[in-house]
């Protein structure tokens, strides 16, 4: 097993710093400038696309013996996701006004929205890409191939699971004669949060790539940090508490159907 690049490593990890911290202050500047900050929605997928981007240049740089093939696939994979995600965001936020959590927090705390949104929300980006970070370095051990072919599959899984939960919701949501119904067909009828699920899928055959090396077990950590903030955190318990006030169907919904994990309805039911 050849050894880790560390100082490499951790070089890029100043280096990455200094990028989320350079986006969270542009960022910030144009939604001062809008006059409304759920631009920052936007911003969370198209992060990790520049911290991907910037990792695999600088680890062309500090670690020229690792495999260029490698750092350009995670690349291209977390694109794919960032892209995607974001695209979708800003396609659902058109036309909409400010996003409620924004407005409510702003109400409370004014003046804090780069430290509260932009710079916390860089901060977590940051530390959920340590997987990406570190399959950049280190050669690929006799694992590596194989690690690397079930982390895209993973991810494949994850990322087709996200994309068609959001496309059945984007539809549902705009047929005006679902107003205050709830959807439960689909990918819905197994789990509440199909797009979580999968987000949270992709995130794992990322950190199992970033696994050619011993090294890759602090991606996990990253990996930990954002499937416990999509299930507990930011994600799926805020949403939740959002719908049950405007709709009435969503507590039974929730009583049949998986809180996460996609389960059948049954199954889900007696697993409470």
């Amino acid at each position: 097993m050849s050894p880790y690049p560390w100082a490499a490593w951790g070089a890029n990890l100043g280096i990455t710093a200094v990028a989320v911290i350079g986006l969270a202050l542009l960022a910030y500047t144009i939604g001062v400038r809008r006059g409304r900050h759920d631009g920052a929605d936007i911003v969370w997928g198209l992060g990790f696309v520049l911290i991907a981007l910037v990792t695999a240049v600088s680890a062309t740089v500090l670690d020229p013996a690792g495999p260029a093939w490698r750092r350009w696939l995670v690349v291209l994979l977390v694109a794919l996701w960032g892209g995607r995600l974001a695209w979708h965001i800003a396609r659902r936020n058109r036309g909409r006004g400010e996003d409620r959590r924004y407005v409510e927090l702003l109400a409370t705390a004014p003046g804090s929205a780069f430290r509260k949104i932009y710079l916390t929300q860089c901060a977590v980006m940051w530390v959920v890409s340590l997987p990406v970070q570190l399959a950049a370095y280190g050669a690929i051990g006799g694992w590596g191939v194989a690690v690397t072919v079930l982390g895209v599959l993973v991810w494949a899984a994850g990322f087709g699971f996200e994309a068609v939960g959001d496309a059945q919701l984007a539809r549902f949501t705009a047929d005006p004669g679902n107003r205050g119904a709830v959807l439960d067909t689909g990918l819905w009828r197994f789990t509440r949060h199909p797009n979580y699920f999968g987000d949270a899928c992709v995130w794992w055959g990322l950190g199992i790539i970033a696994l050619h090396h011993p090294a890759g077990l602090i991606g996990l950590v990253g990996v930990a940090a954002i499937t416990v903030n999509l299930v507990r955190g930011t994600g799926a318990a805020l949403l939740e508490r959002d719908i049950a006030e405007r709709r009435p169907g969503y507590a039974d919904y929730v009583r049949r159907t998986s809180g996460f994990l996609p389960l059948p309805p049954r199954a889900a039911n007696r697993a409470g």
